[in-house]
């Protein structure tokens, strides 16, 4: 029961906290003339997927269980592609991904490139050949991580004329000025952190105490509650009518999901963190890749009406998304 409440309190902070980041990730955008894509992916995905930052580095080092920290990562990847389909149902003009910018597919395709590359190493496992205690991957997903925040930011700043287009017919937030957002947004990220130092030890309590194993906890219960800013923030976005803020943030978080593996590597001593995990973890990586590259599909065909109450590219999220927490529960 205590596991449980612990659980309820860390996830109570952590959504207080994140339905303040999107309006504050919105008057930056605007004030900044950066765009909600370029803000999206790397302010909002940064602050929102610290909660798997700190959870990984918390697993590998004081409570010592790296499956709890890379199924947390591979979990949230799934799990923020799961929120487009939420987003989808929220949102009513149209299908949500043929609102947002084509930029989007950018990050998207950094983001399958990222996991394919995870999903490699697993496979691979002690085959590949260190570098010191660290894994040959690691280097490669921070440099893939920063190559790729380069990418959008060039991408975006060609879109800086038409932001000032925007910012001539109206502007949102004239009476907040750049340097409160930035204060509020710090302040809400502080309170995120702290809520996150306390998940894994509940996560690998709750393992212990049902019997569902550290890579099924990881990627599923620790998973939805280190992503909830990501919900949060979302939909927040979504209703003042920040498409591309929303998207960003998802498809930002799951490339900075994969640079936080990177880092829980640096922080692992024993040796590369891929070589002493379960191979189960593979399942979801896959799935992540499949679910992304059906948001890329959305993205590029633009669908103009929902099958019932979703667009098909969401339906087909959310079967693959069902389709993994099968397969983890049947492995676990």
């Amino acid at each position: 029961m205590i596991l449980w409440v612990g659980l309820i309190l860390c996830t109570s902070v952590i959504v207080y906290a994140g339905t303040r980041l999107s309006k504050y990730g919105d008057i930056i955008a605007e004030k900044t003339g950066l765009g909600g894509t370029w803000i999206g992916v790397v302010l909002l995905a940064s602050v929102t997927s610290l909660p798997e930052l700190v959870t990984g580095i918390s697993s590998v080092t004081y409570a010592g269980v790296p499956d709890i920290a890379i199924g947390n990562v591979i979990g949230a990847c799934v799990f923020n592609m799961l929120i487009l389909a939420i987003l989808d149902a929220i949102y009513r003009p149209m299908p949500v991904l043929s609102k947002a910018l084509q930029g989007n597919i950018l990050s998207a395709g950094f983001g399958i490139f990222l996991l394919s590359s995870v999903a490699i190493s697993l496979v691979l496992g002690n085959r590949i050949f260190p570098l010191g205690w660290i894994g040959l991957y690691t280097p490669l997903l921070v440099l893939i991580y920063l190559f790729a925040m380069k990418l959008v930011y060039l991408y975006e700043r060609k879109q800086v004329s038409v932001f000032i287009k925007e910012m001539a017919v109206e502007l949102k937030y004239e009476d907040i000025s750049v340097k409160t957002a930035i204060l509020k947004f710090s302040i809400n990220a502080v309170f995120v952190i702290v809520a996150s130092v306390f998940l894994p030890k509940v996560g690998e309590g709750i393992a212990e105490s049902t019997g569902l194993g550290q890579t099924f906890v990881g990627s599923i219960f620790i998973a939805i509650v280190t992503t909830i800013p990501e919900v949060v923030v979302s939909i927040a976005a979504v209703r003042i009518g920040a498409i591309d803020l929303a998207m960003g943030n998802l498809f930002g978080s799951n490339i900075f999901n994969l640079f936080i593996l990177a880092i829980d590597d640096f922080f692992f001593i024993k040796g590369p963190i891929l070589s002493f995990v379960n191979q189960n973890h593979i399942i979801s990586t896959l799935f992540a890749i499949a679910m992304t590259s059906t948001a890329i599909i959305g993205l590029t065909y633009r669908a103009e009406k929902r099958t019932l109450f979703l667009a098909l590219d969401s339906i087909v999220i959310m079967l693959l998304y069902l389709a993994n927490l099968m397969s983890l529960y049947m492995l676990k």
